[in-house]
């Protein structure tokens, strides 16, 4: 590997989401990362699109730069190899409920005992001193507790769900800054350490940013939420030939677009150069704005944006956004050969370093496609690993 992480060894107990997207830029950034499955492995090898089953798309992106360990932790027997492994790592990582993993017996003490130095991680969906510590969590429901959901169906008759797993990669990309804390402190001090990183919190603060409004200070000045989105009007605006998200954000934006509209007297009269006032007429301008765009088409307005630099882009549905010009330009994709899949396209990590690059050097592992190397390389013998898949304990290509 040969990201800034090279050398840092990450065992990775996690399923589904959370666990795996923060693994995966653990060791897109150069850590080994070694995915420990059951036996029947990851539940999302089977969702998404698939060419061969549990192999599935989603699985694909949440798990390049890992090699997978089909292990089954319901046996002494697959509890003892674990315990073999633990002492040879720095991180362990998992998103199970904490009862869970303490009942499987590697809950932070039992792991702590076995290597004081490891860096323990648990992603949890509520923190643990709370009364809904031990409650079961998923991304609709850290969506709906947190007042995500509510805040992005702003304006519709009834709340939904963003379409998209923000919760859960928004609180694995919190993982990675935990964990990455927690080594920096280990370098420093030579001592591991327990971090949680509980998924209703990490959400909340994440929506309270801009949202926490007049709830800032007490008493409340003001309801919470930021009036500029959830009053101004902002949303992509209509084309004669379909839409366009454009943000005017200075005074001399919007002077500027409505110059350009043919219609000065409104950025005359509302654009004032003192933000506050402009602020007052958020809601008017936004108005004016949508009010104006169906006069030309989006390839007009972009040439118009462009020349007055107001920040714009057209509406790139899903199906598009492989074909961004941006995107392509600095190889964001590529189409590379999976020893099992075929032709692939992946989506490279977007973070560069210039001296460790991040790099994709492993593709999504098959179930317990490395179950046995990962054996030999903690030392365990050809008889013990052989014995270890005879008796239905570790699964791989070997069984």
């Amino acid at each position: 590997m040969t990201g800034p992480l090279q050398g840092i060894r990450v065992l990775d107990l996690s399923a589904v989401v959370l666990g795996p997207y923060a693994t995966q830029i653990l060791g897109d950034f150069g850590a080994e990362i070694v995915k420990v499955e059951s036996p029947s492995g990851d539940l999302m090898r089977l969702n998404g699109v698939s060419r061969n089953r549990g192999m599935s798309s989603i699985f694909l992106t949440l798990n390049r730069n890992k090699r997978s360990l089909a292990l089954d932790l319901q046996t002494p027997e697959g509890k003892a190899v674990l315990r073999r492994l633990i002492p040879s790592f720095d991180v362990l990582v998992h998103n199970m409920r904490v009862e869970a993993i303490e009942r499987l017996g590697f809950g932070y003490d039992a792991v702590a005992a076995r290597n004081p130095k490891i860096v323990y991680c648990a992603a949890t969906g509520f923190d643990q001193d709370g009364p809904d510590a031990g409650r079961p969590a998923f991304d609709d429901i850290i969506q709906a507790a947190s007042g995500l959901a509510a805040v992005a169906s702003t304006g519709r008759d009834a709340p939904d769900y963003v379409p998209s797993l923000i919760a859960d990669k928004t609180t694995g990309m919190a993982v990675v800054n935990a964990v990455l804390a927690a080594l920096v402190h280990r370098e420093r001090h030579g001592r591991g350490q327990y971090v949680e990183v509980p998924m209703l919190e990490t959400m909340a603060a994440f929506v309270l940013t801009e949202h926490l409004g007049g709830l800032a200070f007490d008493p409340p000045l003001a309801p919470a939420g930021y009036a500029r989105l959830l009053e101004g009007g902002r949303k992509p605006a209509p084309t004669k030939d379909g839409h366009i998200a454009l943000l005017p954000y200075s005074a001399g934006h919007w002077r500027a677009f409505f110059d350009a509209a043919g219609r000065p007297e409104i950025g005359e009269r509302y654009a004032h150069e003192d933000r506050a006032k402009r602020n007052e007429n958020n809601a008017r301008l936004y108005a004016e704005m949508r009010a104006t765009t169906p006069s030309r088409t989006t390839a007009e307005w972009m040439a118009i944006c462009a020349d007055c630099d107001i920040p714009a882009t057209p509406i790139y549905t899903l199906d598009k956004v492989v074909g961004h010009p941006q995107l392509n330009a600095v190889g964001l994709f590529a189409i590379a050969e999976h020893p099992s899949e075929g032709a692939i396209r992946e989506v490279r990590p977007a973070t560069k370093f210039a001296a460790t690059p991040a790099a994709i050097e492993r593709k999504a592992p098959r179930l317990g496609e490395n179950s046995d190397e990962i054996l030999r390389e903690a030392g365990f013998s050809e008889a013990e690993i052989a014995a270890l898949h005879a008796n239905n304990i570790v699964f791989g290509k070997d069984t």
